[in-house]
């Protein structure tokens, strides 16, 4: 074998091991985060301590982005196990939501995997809430999340769109804005936390107002 293609394979294997390298840092960043941003609040987490609950440098965890990024980013990867995904029918989860050809087995997969994303990003709702109102780069950061979700929910439809499983008496962005209300973080803590609702109950409820006021179809049982 010549010399400069063991060169070549030599240099695109290092190159792998570093974006495998930096994607493992990213996520140990992501995570150390998440917890700290949960447990202390947004104003009380800095990107010293995130550095130091990874085991990272401080310049590492600047090179991230800044702290209001670095909160967004931790929101979507502890929801969907990635941070920066545009379209969610990249993902696994994405593609499974939209194989399902019977609408009320999507529709439970549908609310089933938003209540479970709520849980488990339910904890960083208040750092990014009480944040956003003292940081106006967080506060452009959450009008942009929020824009994207929507983005995220209208391609959902779209697809459902296509198979005749939406209401036809609505206009299509309505409901998508009605999706997006009934989905949002924003009413789960409100009927959680704030209600005093249960998880199940809120699912159960999120399926019955999906299937009425979005789907094409009665409620379950």
């Amino acid at each position: 074998m010549a010399p400069e293609s063991i060169s070549a394979k030599t240099r695109t294997y290092r190159s792998a091991l570093r974006q495998q390298q930096a994607g493992l840092t990213r996520t140990r960043v992501l995570a150390s985060a998440a917890e700290l941003f949960a447990a202390d609040g947004y104003e009380r987490t800095t990107l010293a301590k995130i550095a130091a609950a990874a085991g990272v440098s401080a310049e590492t965890v600047q090179g991230q982005g800044t702290k209001a990024r670095l909160l967004i980013a931790a929101i979507e990867y502890a929801g969907v196990g990635v941070a920066g995904e545009e379209n969610l029918l990249n993902l696994d989860v994405g593609r499974t939501m939209i194989a399902l050809d019977d609408l009320d087995e999507a529709l439970d997969f549908i609310v089933t995997f938003v209540t479970d994303v709520h849980e488990r990003t339910a904890r960083l709702a208040p750092a990014l809430l009480s944040g956003a109102g003292s940081d106006p780069k967080l506060d452009r950061y959450l009008t942009e999340f929020i824009a994207g979700i929507n983005g995220q929910v209208r391609r959902v439809l779209d697809v459902h769109r296509d198979r005749g499983w939406l209401r036809d008496d609505v206009p299509f962005d309505e409901l998508v804005e009605t999706a997006g209300v009934l989905c949002s973080a924003e009413t789960y803590l409100r009927m959680t936390h704030r209600g005093g609702w249960s998880a199940d109950a809120y699912r159960a409820w999120c399926r019955r107002m999906l299937a009425e006021s979005v789907f094409a179809a009665p409620p379950a049982g």
